[in-house]
């Protein structure tokens, strides 16, 4: 560690610090940065030249009094402590202790930036994870090492979404070995509390790490957070050998403070001011989640975001759909109706549900039960339509049963409680209730064998 302290900043500006001849400083590199206060904040080089170096403080440069202000450049990247002891804890994004306990102390230490991965060293995501949700067990499953994010808008109840998914999400068969963190990006002291009270008051703190960077806390935290959150993960996983489920809310909030620092740093601004290189600076993060073959763990990634004025081509959720393995979409319409999860059918999408499902995962006849609830719903969504134009008395009797189906569909397979934690054999069960309320010549995407076996709702033996 350097001893050497300078005194050479120049311009401190939205949460960056210039500094003048500052000879050998390695980008990337972390920085302490000791105020006339005494106190130290924490920084990372991000750009370097001949005559200035570009400091990011991640606890802001509010207040600083550069005539007054010691830059010590450390010649080590940014890097977070990992024990085992790290399970039950909470910190801020830099990882430092929000919970009044103890910094972690531990003679390992990892660059927050991540290791590269070789590609032909990933193991394809499979095996499924029981959300104990409906809307996603049953339609759009998701599997071990899959990034599968929620796009959600302003007022809709995503916070409630994803503690419910943090407090219900588990292997099944192997709870032992499962372990969450959870990164929170510019959220509110109410939403804050709600978290942590949720999570402590059902027990899933003790296997839950928690990140948590403030709205009132310095924006360019944000950009640290999911990268330290992340190492935990990669730690847990890859060290420890736990299947880990990284939730972060909102990357929204982080694209924000992406932009905010971008345009500080004079870059050319893109789309809707972004920087150029939103999209490889969202991939450096996503692709974080994943297998890597011989290894026994595995990270999952739920990233949550809300969409601008609900515009589903924003920059953000646009980009995020590239990179990604699918999306659950949350509907205002259904919010409106009360239903709660919101949780829109016809966008929803995971990519690798085929890979988590069937007999070995799941119940063999659950790929033929989605495909049919999603076939059966879209036409139901079509005679909704034409019912609002000519009046349902105008309907046929199978397009009434349909507008029935329909209903029950979004009321008792989407719509549960917040505390309502179903199995996938329950999930299947209500999706062949739902589905009994047509006739079976209506139900031309299952088999004649599971017809017989569960139409009506008379299940046989059955196990997940």
């Amino acid at each position: 560690m350097s001893i050497a302290e300078f005194r050479t900043a120049s311009v401190a500006r939205g949460g960056l610090l210039y500094m003048r001849a500052v000879p050998d400083v390695g980008l990337g590199e972390r920085v302490l940065v000791r105020d006339h206060a005494n106190r130290t904040r924490n920084g990372q080089v991000i750009r370097t030249g001949p005559d200035v170096v570009l400091i990011q403080v991640f606890e802001g440069t509010d207040d600083l009094d550069l005539e007054r202000t010691w830059v010590r450049f450390l010649d080590t990247p940014f890097q977070m402590p990992l024990a085992p002891t790290v399970l039950g804890r909470v910190f801020n994004g830099v990882g430092a202790p929000a919970d009044q306990r103890p910094p972690l102390v531990s003679a390992l230490k990892r660059d927050v930036n991540g290791a590269p991965v070789n590609p032909a060293a990933r193991a394809y995501p499979k095996e499924f994870i029981q959300t104990g949700l409906s809307a996603i067990d049953g339609l759009n499953s998701l599997v071990r090492g899959q990034k599968l994010p929620v796009f959600s808008s302003s007022g809709l109840p995503h916070n409630r979404l994803v503690a419910q998914l943090v407090r219900q999400a588990r292997l099944p068969g192997d709870d032992s070995g499962f372990a969450v963190v959870f990164a929170a990006m510019g959220i509110s002291h109410s939403d804050a509390r709600f978290f942590r009270e949720s999570f402590d008051d059902s027990g899933v703190l003790r296997n839950l790490v928690m990140f948590v960077n403030l709205a009132d806390d310095p924006p360019i935290e944000r950009l640290i957070l999911p990268r330290t959150a992340l190492t935990v993960a990669e730690y847990l996983a890859f060290d420890l050998d736990l299947h880990v489920l990284v939730v972060m809310t909102d990357m929204t909030n982080y694209a924000e403070a992406l932009r905010e620092v971008a345009t500080a740093k004079g870059d050319v601004p893109s789309r809707k001011g972004y920087p150029g290189y939103l999209y490889s600076d969202l991939a450096e993060i996503y692709e974080r989640a994943g297998r890597i073959r011989d290894r026994h763990g595995s990270i999952t990634m739920v990233p949550v975001l809300s969409m601008p004025s609900d515009d589903i081509t924003h920059p953000i959720p646009d980009l995020t759909g590239y990179i990604t393995e699918g999306q659950i979409v949350l509907g205002r319409e259904l919010h409106h109706k009360g239903i709660y999860p919101p949780i829109n059918v016809p966008p929803s999408l995971s990519r690798l549900m085929k890979d988590g499902i069937g007999a070995d995962f799941t119940r063999e006849d659950h790929a033929q039960v989605a495909t049919q609830l999603y076939a059966s719903y879209a036409r139901a969504l079509d005679i909704r339509n034409l019912a609002s134009i000519i009046g349902a008395e105008e309907l046929s009797q199978i397009d009434r049963q349909y507008l029935a189906f329909a209903e029950a569909f979004e009321q008792r397979f989407v719509g549960q409680g917040e505390d309502e934690d179903r199995s996938i054999v329950e999930t299947l069960t209500l999706g062949w209730d739902t589905l009994s309320m047509l006739p079976k010549s209506e139900l031309t995407r299952i088999s004649e064998k599971d017809l017989a076996r569960y139409h009506n709702g008379h299940e046989q033996d059955s196990a997940a």
